[in-house]
């Protein structure tokens, strides 16, 4: 039985991250989540209490997917940018969603534990490699954080209009301005 439930909510949750990708979270409709799944609304109620708890379990999902799949390596900032790029291109979906975050719960909802957990531990170790001199104080821990995040996401979150500029970059040719573009932030 327990499988048959981790089955359910695994569905559920893989349904939801396209829902909310396509239409946010005000858009989305959880009957839309449950046909995907194969399920029922109930289940939706009965594992997440609501449809902002689902959505707050997809996005939970992706951290925890993220901080897994790429660890930051503090000693190697623009690898560390290269890598997210690469997870950012295999999964438009997290961009997408974090935009809808962003838009949809800015200023209505109390921040997400796992988000913040993630970037106090990814501030941490920069400002560990910056006591240790292995890298440069120009830019607060914080900041540098956020430079090399939004760097990652550059290509992803082009308005379309923009990316047509670009239509003949490569994927290796976006992926080397970004951590390039790292390096420099880093230089002293």
């Amino acid at each position: 039985m327990t499988g048959d439930a981790q089955a359910t909510k695994k569905r559920l949750l893989d349904a939801a991250t396209r829902e909310f990708a396509t239409y946010g979270i005000a858009g989305a409709r959880v009957d839309r989540i449950a046909a995907s799944a194969g399920s029922n609304k109930a289940q939706i109620y009965h594992y997440f209490q609501s449809k902002d708890g689902l959505f707050d379990a997809v996005f939970n999902a992706i951290v925890a997917n993220t901080v897994r799949d790429v660890p930051i390596d503090a000693t190697d900032l623009p690898g560390y940018a290269g890598r997210l790029f690469d997870s950012y291109e295999a999964h438009p979906e997290v961009t997408r969603l974090a935009t809808w975050h962003r838009l949809e719960r800015a200023d209505s909802q109390a921040p997400l534990e796992s988000i913040l957990a993630s970037n106090r531990h990814k501030i941490d170790e920069i400002a560990r490699a910056q006591r240790d001199g292995l890298l440069p104080t120009r830019y607060a821990p914080v900041d540098l954080l956020a430079l090399i995040v939004h760097l990652a996401a550059l290509w992803t979150a082009t308005t379309p209009e923009y990316a047509t500029l670009v239509v003949t970059h490569s994927r290796a040719h976006r992926r080397t301005i970004v951590t390039d573009a790292v390096a420099a932030l880093l230089k002293p």
